[in-house]
């Protein structure tokens, strides 16, 4: 782990030393560092917004950018999402440099901007949503084929969780050696899925070491329609047959998606 990470984090620890202010949630020389800021800041109109900031470290950073999670009551799912974004746009301005102090300051400074800009671009003339809005808010569908689980049981567990905090529903499908992962629900919470996703140790090499992800590739995405069915839950389901796994996407109403993007991959 780097050393830099751990001065770091002793600074940032005697700065934001009130109770609550810092939690360390992990210090691990394989996986890095992970902890969260609560700080209060000023919003549009001079309100005062509680931001919950989680910060995690790679073993490699400064030289990595750190993963960043954005959460506050006081602001939507949609805000939220913009600062974790602009947020990282600033991240690599600082890249190579102990920065986490500095993003801290600067979302302290240019919340409110950052909270009015999204608000603007989401509306224009006489309250009409954006695309960007209505994208964000959407019901997407999303196709996903993995290669291989070696640590099921975990992987999992840790798909069935992040679905249920993302609100997302679908199926992870098991046909022989063949995994597939359907997904429905906010593009906004799919996309922050896929980050997981990316950058999660969640399964094991063949040493039997954690791992990330590197073997996912997604089908197929796009916006579902509103006559499409949805599910209702996220749920693990094995298939013994192909005529099995063809009517679970008969009876989402994906015929095609199954016909075009699965049935090529399991010939």
């Amino acid at each position: 782990m780097s050393e830099v990470a751990r001065e770091e984090l002793s600074a940032i620890a005697a700065i934001y030393c009130e109770k609550g202010e810092c939690e360390v949630l992990q210090i691990s020389e394989t996986e890095g560092i992970s902890f969260r800021i609560q700080t209060g800041v000023k919003g549009p109109l001079e309100t005062d917004v509680l931001l919950k900031l989680l910060f995690s470290l790679p073993i490699n950073y400064p030289s990595t950018l750190p993963n960043i999670s954005v959460h506050s009551e006081q602001l939507t799912r949609t805000q939220c999402m913009a600062v974790k974004e602009r947020l990282l746009e600033e991240a690599k301005r600082h890249f190579s440099q102990p920065m986490i102090h500095e993003l801290i300051l600067w979302i302290q400074h240019n919340l409110k901007y950052v909270v009015q800009q999204d608000k603007t671009s989401a509306c224009s003339g006489e309250s009409m949503l954006s695309t960007e809005a209505t994208t964000d808010n959407a019901v997407s569908t999303v196709l996903l084929h993995l290669d291989h689980m070696r640590a099921k049981g975990k992987y999992v567990k840790t798909l069935e969780k992040w679905c249920a905090d993302l609100k997302l529903t679908g199926r992870v499908m098991f046909m022989g050696k063949m995994i597939f992962i359907l997904l429905q629900g906010d593009k906004s919470s799919i996309k922050e899925y896929m980050v997981l996703q990316k950058t999660s140790k969640v399964d094991v090499d063949s040493s039997g070491k954690k791992c990330k992800e590197k073997m996912i590739s997604v089908l197929f995405e796009t916006k579902a329609q509103t006559e499409d069915r949805r599910f209702q839950a996220f749920e693990v389901k094995e298939y013994s047959t192909l005529d099995e796994l063809q009517n679970e996407f008969k009876a989402a109403g994906l015929a095609e998606l199954f016909t075009e993007f699965v049935l090529p991959r399991l010939k």
